[in-house]
C-alpha cells in the first residue's frame, strides 16, 4: 500500500500558503508523520479568502489534511528548545521561510547538523538560496515572469495568469521529488542532505524547449506556435452556448477523424498549413459557434480525434472517468479532496483526515 512507503518517517513543515504544505500533504499520503510548525500568528492562509464557520478558510484545511499543527514562537528561548527537541528527531524538515532566516534564529546549516547529522532538509523558497534575487519577494505570477513561461501563454494581446498557481505545485513537485531521492541517497551512506529547491526554477525546469526555440528562431510569439494557439487543430474554441470545447489533433489520423466527423473531408489535406493557421482558425471558429457543446460532443467524442469538452470546475467530481478513478472525494461539507493521484498494486492512498491541533510539548513527547 501506498501509505507504507514512508510509514515511521517524521516530517518537520516550516512553510505557508501552498508549496511546502502540498509537498508534505502529498509525503503524508505515502504515509509520513507531518507536523507543522507555525508561528503564534498561524499560517495566513488560514484567513485568506472566504472563511467557513469554524475562521479557517478550505484552501488551509486541504493543504494540511493529516497533519498535526504546533503553535511555536521560533524567537523565544523556550520556542527554540522546542524545535530543537523536535528537529532531532525528525527525519525531513521543509523550510519554507526567507533564505537566511532559520540562520538569524540560530538554526544555520551547522546548527542543524549538530542537532541531527541524518536529517534531510529542504529549502523551499522563490528564487532559490544563492543569487541576487535570493531574498527577493514574489508569488506565483512574478515567478513565471522571471523564467519567461508568462510570456508565451495566453491570446496574443497578452498574457495571462494560470489558476491555480503552476510554480507553486510545480515547486511543490519537485521538493518531493528531492526529499525521496535524498531519502534514499540517506539509507545507503546514513548522512542527511540540505536541499535547495526554488518555485521560479521548477517553472524554469519546463522551459527547456521553449528557451532553446527562442535562441534558435526568436521568441515565440503567444498564438503564434503549433501548440500555444498557432495551429487550428490544436486549439480551444467557443460553441454556440457560450462554453468551450478543446481539440489536439496534432497527429494526421487524429485530424483526419475530426474532419471525417464534421463532413470537412476537403480540410483534411490543411494541417500543416504555415503557422499561424490564421484562416483555417477563422473558419474553425465559425464551425464551433455553430452548435453548443453538447451537440459537437455528441458528433466528435465517439470520433477518437483528440476532441474535450472544456469542462468547468463544478462539472469535474462527477466526471465519469474521475468517479471511475475515485482520487475526488467530496466531504459533506462541500470539500472536495483531490487525492495523490498514485496508484500502487491496483489501490490508490487512504482518505485523508481533517489536521489537528496539539502542544509542541505532547508531540515531542510522543516523538521521544
Amino acid at each position: 500500500m501506498l501509505a507504507d512507503c514512508l510509514a515511521g518517517l517524521r516530517v518537520l513543515d516550516l512553510s505557508m500558503y501552498i508549496p511546502g504544505p502540498l509537498a508534505t500533504l502529498w509525503l503524508s499520503d505515502l504515509g509520513a508523520e507531518v507536523v507543522k510548525v507555525e508561528g503564534p500568528a498561524g499560517d495566513p492562509m488560514r484567513v485568506m479568502g472566504a472563511v467557513d464557520a469554524d475562521g479557517t478558510t478550505p484552501f488551509y484545511k486541504l493543504a494540511n489534511r493529516n497533519k498535526t499543527v504546533v503553535s511555536l514562537d521560533l524567537k523565544s528561548e523556550a520556542g527554540k528548545r522546542l524545535f530543537a527537541g523536535l528537529a532531532a528527531k525528525a527525519d525531513v524538515m521543509l523550510d519554507g521561510f526567507r533564505p537566511g532566516v532559520l540562520d538569524r534564529l540560530g538554526f544555520d546549516e551547522a546548527r542543524m547538523a549538530e542537532l541531527n547529522p541524518r536529517l534531510v532538509t529542504c529549502r523551499l523558497s522563490g528564487y532559490g538560496g544563492t543569487g541576487p534575487f535570493a531574498s527577493r519577494a514574489g508569488h506565483d505570477v512574478t515567478y513565471l515572469a522571471a523564467c519567461g513561461l508568462l510570456a508565451t501563454n495566453g491570446p496574443a494581446e497578452r498574457p495571462v495568469m494560470g489558476f491555480p498557481p503552476l510554480a507553486d505545485h510545480a515547486g511543490a513537485m519537485l521538493a518531493v521529488n528531492a526529499i525521496l531521492a535524498a531519502l534514499l541517497r540517506r539509507a545507503t551512506t546514513g548522512k542527511g542532505a540540505l536541499i535547495d529547491v526554488s518555485l521560479s526554477e521548477a517553472a524554469l525546469s519546463w522551459m527547456g524547449g521553449v528557451l532553446t526555440m527562442a535562441r534558435r528562431e526568436g521568441d515565440p510569439g503567444r498564438e503564434d506556435d503549433l501548440i500555444n494557439g498557432g495551429a487550428a487543430h490544436y486549439r480551444i474554441y467557443a460553441t454556440k452556448d457560450g462554453r468551450f470545447c478543446a481539440i489536439a489533433a496534432l497527429e494526421d489520423k487524429f485530424w483526419q477523424s475530426f474532419c471525417q466527423a464534421i463532413g470537412r473531408t476537403e480540410w483534411i489535406h490543411r494541417h500543416d498549413e504555415p503557422l499561424p493557421q490564421t484562416a483555417l482558425i477563422a473558419e474553425m471558429e465559425a464551425l464551433f459557434a455553430s452548435r453548443t457543446l453538447a451537440e459537437w460532443s455528441q458528433v466528435l467524442e465517439p470520433a477518437d480525434c483528440t476532441f474535450e469538452p472544456v469542462l468547468l470546475p463544478s462539472e469535474v467530481p462527477s466526471h465519469p472517468h474521475h468517479r471511475a478513478r475515485d482520487f475526488i472525494q467530496v466531504a459533506d461539507d462541500g470539500i472536495v479532496d483531490v487525492l495523490l493521484p498514485i496508484k500502487m498494486e491496483g489501490a490508490r492512498v487512504r482518505l485523508r483526515r481533517p489536521f489537528s491541533e496539539q502542544s509542541p510539548e505532547a508531540v515531542l513527547a510522543g516523538w521521544r
